[in-house]
């Protein structure tokens, strides 16, 4: 009980509505491929173009954030889970009709879209000079112990009470409720006045740039990573809720380990092990079958499938990156914003892209998609090494000067 008596009241209940997400997120990650693919039977043109509903909500998380900007982070953050919850719900109970599918999808992504980058900044907030790394890496370890519970607990559902994709999702969207009852009882402290909606500066150009190429990495290992399996290699439900309890048990001690790299390595070199390890991933995934039998190359395509979920914490790294180079505090929460609106330009319409070339390519099309995302991964490390975070940044003391638009 010393225990709840020392810790932050917001830092507790910050944390429960994490752990909330993760159960929700694990149904989201283990099962929609599988869903999509045999309970509504989409093929790759079909599959790829849902990516531009799926992920336009990024592309107006600038706005919306902006429009609700009166509500305060944690309120907004809030807003966000009830719209998960929703759409996750929808999904369960819905006709199997694509025109539905895409409808239940933008609510859903509406709300985590929402969360996503306020998650980080709140997270930020808990932290003290020297350890942003840090505490992200604790709360993505939370998020991710739920992650391995709800997963495993999933898997067992599906394989031995053979539970319907209904009963799934509706699992999810009690838990993104829970996430917002939870967060309901935390008390705005010390707020970071917001002088505007939107922030856009030019010496913010680098971390714009990293969020244009991390939305493509992103797209491609989401959309085509998992379809690689299900679609190419044919595997079942319970399979893809293996992996990723997997990925989850690893996240436990690979995102605080990333949190701490981060710490003391630094942005540059962070961000530039994770282009090669990208680099590498792709490669896999293009010409496993190539050098392998069957058996091993669906091994290898696993483990790609694997490590790209778990370098999805290096998420953190252009996070903090932005909360060093910010000139103003109020800047940090919606420029975070504007960058995963930023990324989302890409990830509307690479998915259409990829689609169609593993369309057009035939059996071997899936294998020209990865080949294009070896190329992003370079184009990743050769910017990463541009990262410059050692001079301190001058604090401008003007509100309205030219360097920021407004909305």
């Amino acid at each position: 009980m010393k225990f709840l008596k020392d810790i932050d009241r917001n830092y507790f209940f910050f944390m429960l509505s994490t752990a909330f997400i993760g159960i929700g997120q694990s149904v989201d990650g283990a099962i929609l491929t599988n869903y999509l693919k045999e309970g509504l039977g989409m093929m790759i043109l079909e599959r790829s173009a849902l990516e531009f509903p799926r992920e336009l909500p990024g592309l107006l998380m600038v706005v919306i954030i902006g429009m609700l900007s009166f509500l305060g982070d944690i309120k907004t953050m809030l807003v966000g889970n009830i719209l998960s919850a929703i759409g996750m719900f929808s999904l369960g109970i819905i006709p199997p009709e694509y025109s539905f599918v895409i409808v239940a999808i933008f609510v859903y992504n509406m709300g985590t879209h929402i969360y996503m980058p306020l998650s980080n900044s709140i997270g930020m907030s808990f932290a003290t000079a020297g350890e942003l790394g840090k505490k992200l890496g604790r709360m993505n370890a939370v998020n991710t112990l739920t992650l391995v519970i709800s997963s495993a607990v999933l898997w067992m559902l599906f394989k031995f009470l053979h539970i319907s994709y209904m009963t799934a999702f509706s699992i999810g969207a009690v838990a993104f409720l829970l996430a917002a009852i939870t967060l309901i009882f935390m008390k705005p402290a010390h707020a970071v006045k917001k002088s505007s909606r939107f922030v856009f500066r030019k010496e913010y150009g680098l971390y714009y740039w990293l969020s244009i190429l991390y939305g493509a990495r992103k797209q491609i290992f989401i959309t085509f990573g998992p379809w690689v399996l299900v679609d190419v290699f044919r595997q079942q439900v319970t399979t893809m809720i293996m992996l990723f309890f997997v990925v989850s048990v690893a996240g436990i001690f690979v995102k605080p380990w990333i949190g701490n790299m981060i710490d003391h390595l630094g942005e540059k070199i962070v961000l530039s092990s994770e282009a090669v390890g990208c680099f590498i991933i792709c490669l896999g995934y293009a010409f496993a079958d190539n050098l392998f039998g069957p058996q091993l190359a669906l091994i290898v395509i696993c483990t790609c499938y694997v490590l790209d979920q778990i370098m999805n914490g290096v998420s953190m790294a252009r996070a903090t990156y932005m909360k060093k180079i910010a000139l103003r505090p109020e800047d940090i929460s919606p420029s975070l914003s504007l960058g995963t609106s930023i990324d989302h330009v890409v990830t509307m319409f690479l998915p259409i892209l990829g689609g169609l070339v593993w369309y057009n390519g035939g059996p071997n099309g899936y294998k020209y998609v990865f080949m294009g995302g070896a190329v992003i991964a370079l184009m990743n490390f050769v910017s990463a090494r541009f990262i410059q975070v050692d001079d301190p940044k001058p604090v401008l003391k003007a509100v309205g000067d030219g360097a920021r638009t407004n909305l």
